[in-house]
């Protein structure tokens, strides 16, 4: 089992920026792959951006490209985002999570590409 805990959401004003942190723990050298989801009230969980651990390819959803960067911690088993810019819109609560290589074949955006999600840290971008 892996586990991920999740770090860095709060309250912000719309242009302001916050980072988000997630670092995994237990049998983590399993992982190849590691991103971000989140979930607004009343919507279906979309993806945010994913980093594949080989070459350091790195995915983004539309809504979030140019705004978002997401990267690794070499020194650990954890990826961070950084949200630039934000907006009202992207207020919702953000799931870490993490995949393996028995998910390798699954597209990164969907939710089946991932074994592992944190309980979510929530964000909330004011007007």
């Amino acid at each position: 089992q892996v586990q991920l805990v999740e770090s860095g959401g709060g309250v912000v004003q719309a242009g302001d920026s916050l980072r988000l942190s997630c670092s995994a723990s237990g049998r983590a050298r399993e992982i190849v792959k590691m991103g971000w989801f989140r979930q607004a009230p009343g919507k279906e969980r979309e993806f945010v951006a994913s980093i594949v651990w080989t070459r350091s390819n790195t995915y983004y959803s539309d809504f979030v490209k140019g705004r978002f960067t997401i990267s690794r911690d070499n020194a650990k088993i954890a990826v961070l985002l950084q949200m630039n810019s934000l907006k009202p819109e992207d207020t919702a609560e953000y799931f870490c999570v993490a995949g393996t290589l028995s998910r390798r074949n699954i597209p990164i955006t969907t939710n089946d590409a991932y074994d592992y999600w944190g309980q979510g840290t929530q964000v909330t971008v004011s007007s």
